[in-house]
């Protein structure tokens, strides 16, 4: 989402906001009344190399991408099988920062949403990246950190949200916050989206949390692992894959790192955690077809 950014402060950076955003094709086509309040619905990824993201993200997942003229830099909309799975926007880094793919949260179907739960954020001590503003043909969004230092975004879909269904190969499948305090987080979040918030309970002594609406899985919180001292709370989106550790072996062919190797989760999929050649992480799942779609979204 064009204009949402915003250079932030835990080793990943975004895009300074632009008055002037174009215009963009809604999310969701054809137009839908439906909306996922708490879902996570759209990601952007801020990059210094638009060409190599392209290249990148097309070969290893089969996205095809549009360009769309912007005032304020490069701006590519990321498409599967003619669905939008995200957009690509260029900068130039500054010191000390990293690509990102940026979070984006459905915050219903009202445009004053976004600004009633960009409020309600900065009550709970969130700061505020990007005011709310409209994005034309696509919806009204705003830019946060939350009280641990997270970003993530608001989004107000003016053509309605992505439906209830399992994730294909190549789409976003699970979104997970790691944070210092995955419990105050989770209220956090509570208070903004009315999730139902479930513990983990085999997982022993630390907080791994699930958050839900509408029945539906739409996030983990987890605690910042502490063996990487140098990783800041942040939002990790997912790819559904076919085969995770061939995957892996594809981003490492083709320039990228591999941060967590392939393993197994409690759920019974394959997760690996990669970075793509620019440096921007992101996650893989390996989703067993015959699990529960609740369990995926």
């Amino acid at each position: 989402m064009l204009g949402l950014g915003v250079l932030v402060c835990s080793g990943a950076a975004a895009a300074p906001g632009s008055a002037a955003t174009p215009d963009l094709p809604g999310l969701v086509s054809p137009v839908t009344s439906e909306h996922h309040v708490g879902k996570v619905i759209f990601a952007e990824l801020v990059t210094p190399n638009m060409a190599a993201a392209k290249r990148f993200y097309g070969s290893m997942f089969g996205w095809t991408f549009r360009d769309i003229p912007a005032s304020s830099g490069l701006f590519a909309q990321a498409s599967l099988n003619g669905d939008i799975v995200g957009g690509i926007l260029q900068r130039k880094m500054p010191p000390g920062r990293r690509p990102a793919w940026l979070t984006f949260i459905s915050s219903g179907t009202a445009p004053d949403s976004v600004d009633r739960l960009n409020a309600m954020a900065m009550q709970q001590g969130a700061k505020v990246l990007v005011q709310p503003h409209d994005i034309a043909n696509f919806g009204r969004g705003a830019l946060l950190a939350d009280s641990q230092g997270a970003v993530f975004g608001l989004l107000a879909s003016s053509s309605g949200d992505p439906a209830d269904v399992q994730a294909d190969p190549g789409e976003w499948i699970w979104s997970s916050l790691i944070t210092t305090d995955p419990t105050a987080d989770a209220g956090f979040y509570k208070s903004l989206f009315g999730y139902d918030v479930f513990t983990l309970l085999d997982a022993g002594d630390a907080q791994h949390l699930i958050v839900a609406s509408d029945g539906f899985a739409r996030a983990s919180i987890n605690p910042l692992p502490s063996d990487r001292p140098g990783v800041h709370p942040r939002w990790v989106n997912y790819i559904r894959v076919a085969d995770a550790a061939a995957t892996v072996a594809k981003v490492t062919a083709a320039g990228g790192q591999t941060v967590l190797a392939p393993r197994v989760d409690r759920h019974g999929s394959t997760i690996a955690l990669v970075a793509d050649p620019e440096g921007a992480l992101f996650g893989l799942m390996e989703w067993p077809e015959d699990a529960a779609a609740e369990s995926a979204k």
